[in-house]
């Protein structure tokens, strides 16, 4: 699992192994990671564990949270991101290298640069990405966009963690575990639906052929 590198200056402060479903940091001494500056809210941030993954979400704090240099309100931590608060820098590394990556973010009106070759599935019809090609062996699951500027793609869910939705709307993430995959919801006021019904629970377990709804996109689950 990951763990948190808190530094100022570029000297390392402490190590935080992420063990626990929710891990608070602030000023305030009942914080998980005590920050004590000025800079820092009593309770600035909290970090989730959905999964396999783990998201910070910014507490209305007063002078925000930063990863890599951007502010957030929610995100999905990846392995070397640089969470910025005040003049404290706070790594998240994933102590076996996997890293977790946010590979899909629809974008309506996008379009294919180019027809997609052989074997190979580009992330038609969504944001940054970073797919890396098809593994030599098991084909992994995929994904097919069903409605909107990006009907009739497929994406091939090769990463450990794949995030569908749009920003700020509605965001579930997919993750790929040893029984199977599994759709969480991470962002929005609204549960995704498989097959029509609102996700109940933390977790639903995906199976071949599954409809998934959220922010107005269908997308098929396939596998196998």
């Amino acid at each position: 699992m990951g763990k948190l590198v808190v530094s100022l200056d570029g000297v390392v402060i402490k190590e935080v192994q992420i063990t626990k479903d929710k891990t608070t940091l602030g000023r305030r001494p009942y914080n998980d990671i005590v920050i004590d500056n000025l800079a820092v809210s009593g309770e600035h941030a909290v970090l989730q564990m959905v999964g396999a993954d783990v998201f910070i979400e910014d507490l209305n704090s007063t002078n925000g949270t930063y990863i890599n240099g951007k502010a957030i309100k929610k995100q999905l931590l990846s392995h070397n991101d640089t969470v910025e608060i005040g003049k404290y820098k706070i790594k998240f590394l994933v102590e076996d290298g996997t890293e977790y990556e946010k590979t899909m973010i629809m974008k309506p009106g996008t379009r294919p640069p180019a027809p997609p070759s052989p074997g190979y599935s580009p992330n038609v019809g969504f944001g940054a990405s970073n797919f890396g090609g098809l593994g030599p062996s098991t084909a992994p699951a995929s994904i097919r966009v069903l409605n909107g500027a990006a009907a009739g793609r497929e994406v091939v869910l090769t990463k450990v963690v794949t995030t569908v939705g749009k920003p700020g709307v509605q965001v579930a993430s997919i993750t790929k575990r040893p029984g199977g995959y599994v759709l969480a919801h991470v962002e929005g006021a609204a549960q995704p639906t498989v097959n029509g019904n609102p996700l109940i629970g933390e977790t639903v377990q995906l199976k071949n052929g599954d409809v998934i709804e959220l922010a107005g996109t269908q997308m098929q689950f396939i596998q196998g």
